[in-house]
């Protein structure tokens, strides 16, 4: 499988509320959950450096319907929902087309 739609997200917690944030995105890794999906075929969490409350995610994904199926779904929407709630902005989200690349972790 190659994915063929992704994108990239920043999201800020609301002070002290970065490690969360990120428990909780790791919850999209577990079985059930659209990280877990066999559509999604890149899921990253990692955190800014410098500002403890900044989470990036990258996902790249088998199709855009894909994960706009997955992400329609009831898990998908309570993660959302849950995150929603630990944030202290609108966050960013740029779409991409991969190209090419790695992974090792």
């Amino acid at each position: 499988m190659r994915a063929t739609y992704g994108f990239a997200a920043t999201l800020t917690a609301r002070p002290g509320m970065g490690d969360q944030l990120v428990d909780l995105l790791l919850t999209g890794l577990d079985e059930g959950s659209p990280g877990a999906s066999e559509h999604c075929l890149v899921y990253l969490v990692s955190r800014s450096a410098s500002e403890p409350d900044v989470v990036h995610v990258t996902e790249g994904w088998t199709s855009e319907e894909d994960h706009h199926r997955l992400f329609a779904g009831e898990v998908a929407q309570a993660i959302v929902a849950r995150v929603d709630a630990l944030l202290a902005k609108e966050s960013a989200y740029t779409d991409h087309v991969p190209i090419r690349g790695k992974a090792t972790l």
